[in-house]
């Protein structure tokens, strides 16, 4: 196969790179699996990249393996989009879900699974990656048993965001999943993003014509998934597109400038530059354009949320980053003392 037949492009191949150019298809650990002309190959990172570098390879990067020893990545190619969220719990760092993708799938069903609060926050996510967007909603076929009412769903959650495609389907039985590969045009790269249990392993396993990733059923008293999917994935669909395979999130917390979310509201935005005052902050100062458009209350209470979740992680970040630049200063001037101790005079 060739590079183009995984996504290389004009973009990649402008940059300085010398060795083997692969795709990363896999991510186990510490162990890659890479697409080359050459065939899959499975390879170690470098101690120089381990050391020096702070982008560690991820499902969908280009790399470059060594000529002398094909098996050892020594570089990172700069990621035209990039699929990243706080890392879970308390630490403060980015953590990367897939590079180089350009189509996210936002993965959701017409059961208790389904949140517009939580398909808002995924759009966030997919707006601050670069990439584009779509809305599934998963389990069709369940909706009358549910006492669904599917058009009235559909509508709710194309206001979520006018322009992006919604997609109604059942993995389970096939129908609307044909709606999927005219997203994307041979060589493009797409990925399944959703809680477990809305069934992205089903439909990457219809779409391939085979049971490639296992799954399981979700419970029965509450509806919830199950993890199926342990590690990220690419995969080559057969009308020549790629398409990524992510285990379910539990929790999601943004990675973004504050500033950055406007443009996942930007029905808001729009209205906000109406408001009276510039300094508008729309929870009652007169003449405020936002209030009296009578938004969802749960849409504008959800990005309210969201702001003050970044604007807490952007303080978080001020104050990590000025600690580690007085330790950096700390570690010079004590460098300084060592090799250049006070001259001693008779």
């Amino acid at each position: 196969m060739y590079l183009d037949q995984f996504g290389w492009n004009d973009f990649f191949a402008r940059q300085p790179w010398s060795g083997t150019p692969g795709r990363v298809l896999l991510v186990s650990r510490e162990r890659f699996l890479v697409w080359t002309e050459n065939g899959e190959i499975e390879a170690a990172i470098s101690g120089k990249l381990r050391s020096d570098a702070c982008i560690w390879p991820a499902v969908g990067d280009w790399v470059t393996l060594r000529d002398n020893h094909a098996r050892v990545i020594d570089h990172v190619f700069e990621r035209r989009t990039a699929l990243a969220r706080k890392q879970p719990g308390k630490q403060l760092r980015e953590q990367v879900l897939a590079t180089n993708i350009d189509l996210l799938f936002i993965v959701t069903a017409f059961d208790r699974d389904y949140n517009p609060r939580r398909i808002e926050r995924y759009l966030a996510l997919a707006r601050q990656s670069g990439a584009r967007s779509a809305i599934i909603l998963n389990k069709s076929d369940h909706a009358d048993e549910l006492g669904i009412d599917v058009s009235a769903v559909i509508d709710q959650t194309q206001q979520l965001s006018p322009d992006t495609p919604v997609i109604p389907l059942s993995a389970l039985t096939g129908d609307g999943l044909d709606t999927m590969p005219t997203l994307l045009s041979a060589a493009e790269t797409a990925a399944l993003i959703g809680s477990s249990g809305v069934g992205k392993s089903t439909i990457l396993n219809h779409l391939l014509g085979e049971d490639r990733q296992h799954t399981h059923p979700v419970r029965s008293a509450d509806q919830r998934g199950r993890h199926c999917t342990t590690h990220r994935e690419l995969f080559i669909m057969p009308g020549g597109w790629l398409l990524m395979d992510l285990p379910g999130l539990r929790e999601l917390q943004l990675w973004a400038d504050p500033e950055q979310l406007d443009r996942s509201f930007d029905d808001i935005l729009v209205l906000a530059t109406r408001c009276r005052f510039r300094d508008c902050t729309h929870t009652g100062e007169p003449g405020c354009a936002v209030q009296g458009a009578q938004l969802d209350p749960g849409r504008m209470e959800n990005y309210r949320k969201l702001q003050r979740e970044l604007a807490y992680l952007d303080r978080q970040l001020d104050g990590r980053l000025a600690r580690e630049e007085r330790q950096r200063w700390k570690a010079i001037e004590k460098s300084i003392r060592r090799d250049h101790p006070k001259r001693q005079y008779p």
